[in-house]
């Protein structure tokens, strides 16, 4: 490749066929010299853009390693394709080339079958550490947890610490290392700074922090994962209920879990799927979405049901059918921003009563304010609409009373779910939306029929 072109920004497309040149060209130089340039990510990219009678080619040009860093920027069914072109013995090189949390990942996916056969083939070392952590229940922070880490003891001084953790500080994302016990027992840590900083004689102990921050085997990788965030850890140990050091979780697997949580939480309060995306089929997107806009059609129904009961109220006042979108929509649109506060908050944090009654005693405080300032709004504006000062009273005073209603709705469902022990983003926005039309439908045209004579 020319000095002027390694200056140049390429496409996927721009690249990926200067690679397939280099292949058909036998250019191995060149084709190593850009391939060198390619960040893991931008190499997956190219190799899904690979043409399909070149790609067996390009694959046998890498080492196991390579490979281990492009099947770890892969989804699922991309990684099961890769290893199917590799065939079975350069899988397992991949394999165990790879980051074991990524590794466990791609694992537990697998049919168990399918499973057992790889790791049956495997290193013994590699697959009784792999075999340790699928033993953990999923979405864990034992599932997630790294066996990369380096441990110290007490008594050792700095300058011991300091040659056994030369050459380990790179598996690790960490500039801290662990102090434990001859039981294994987390005990203390002390920053790779500190231990090159201190005299050569002063003993580990001296230096090590022994109020450890720490997540345990069984704690949800959710909350292990805000752990981590709250405190700007690059990593945080995992203990068991011995208190003995089983594992680390690392900064970069927690943001892969913070942004499958976000996606995950915000899918199911648009009554989705946290499996679809972009690459999702048509029928299967269908499939995962239908039920639950089946279920809130079919309770949708009671809205029209309540709109036919009043409809001796909405025939003799027709300028309340005006007015019947903008409540119900109001309604649903506050009680899913108190579901998206409630989901969000909840994340991590466990409840107690006064933490209930708190965050209830605000929402109806904000749902109050909202409901005063909403109310008094379409009051004018109804009565310089219609010219009729009770309707526009009696819109304001409904609009009020649901958004209160609302506010209250979209609080205390998530909090019921999470006190039942369910993930509280199953409370979905349309669920929400939903029962929030029918119950402000019900107040709104109840209003209105009570002051039916005096509208007339």
């Amino acid at each position: 490749m020319k000095e002027s072109d390694s200056k140049k920004d390429f496409s996927v497309e721009e690249i990926t066929e200067q690679l397939v040149q280099h292949i058909q060209s036998r250019n191995l130089s060149d084709f190593y010299k850009l391939v060198k340039e390619l960040h893991p990510y931008d190499l997956s990219l190219v190799y899904k853009k690979f043409p399909e009678e070149e790609t067996n080619r390009f694959l046998l040009l890498f080492k196991p390693d390579a490979l281990a860093d492009l099947a770890e920027t892969l989804k699922l069914h991309e990684q099961i394709q890769l290893f199917e072109r590799l065939g079975p013995e350069r899988t397992l090189e991949v394999m165990q080339q790879m980051d074991k949390s990524d590794l466990i990942r791609f694992m537990h996916d697998l049919p168990a079958k399918r499973r057992e056969e790889l790791l049956s083939n495997m290193n013994l070392d590699h697959s009784a550490i792999i075999r340790s952590v699928l033993n953990y229940p999923p979405e864990t922070a034992g599932r997630i947890m790294t066996d990369q880490y380096r441990t110290l003891l007490a008594h050792e001084t700095a300058k011991e610490a300091l040659r056994q953790s030369q050459g380990t500080m790179h598996i690790s994302a960490s500039s801290y290392l662990y102090v434990t016990d001859n039981e294994g027992k987390l005990v203390g840590v002390v920053s790779y700074r500190s231990l090159a900083l201190a005299d050569d004689k002063t003993q580990v102990e001296e230096l090590m922090t022994r109020r450890v921050i720490h997540a345990t085997v069984d704690m949800d990788q959710e909350e292990a994962a805000q752990l981590l965030q709250r405190y700007e850890f690059m990593a945080l140990p995992v203990v068991d209920e011995n208190h003995r050091l089983c594992g680390v979780i690392q900064m970069d697997d927690v943001i892969d879990i913070i942004m499958d949580e976000a996606s995950e939480d915000l899918a199911k309060m648009g009554g989705g799927s946290k499996d679809i995306d972009f690459d999702t089929k048509p029928l299967v997107a269908v499939r995962r979405r239908l039920p639950w806009l089946i279920l809130l059609l079919l309770i949708g129904l009671i809205s029209g049901s309540i709109v036919d009961f009043f409809e001796d109220t909405l025939n003799q006042v027709v300028a309340l059918a005006f007015f019947m979108p903008m409540i119900a929509g109001m309604t649903g649109n506050t009680g899913t921003q108190s579901l998206a506060v409630v989901v969000r908050g909840l994340i991590g944090r466990k409840l107690d009563k006064a933490t209930v009654l708190a965050l209830i005693g605000r929402e109806i405080k904000v749902g109050t304010m909202i409901g005063l300032v909403c109310g008094l709004l379409i009051t004018v504006i109804a009565y310089f609409w219609q010219g009729d000062w009770l309707l526009g009273a009696i819109i304001g005073v409904s609009l009020f009373l649901t958004l209160v209603i609302g506010t209250l709705t979209g609080t205390c469902i998530p909090l019921l779910l999470s006190r039942f022990k369910v993930d509280p983003a199953v409370a979905s926005g349309p669920l929400i939306t939903t029962l929030n039309d029918i119950l402000s439908l019900f107040i709104y045209f109840g209003i209105a029929t009570r002051f039916l004579d005096a509208l007339m």
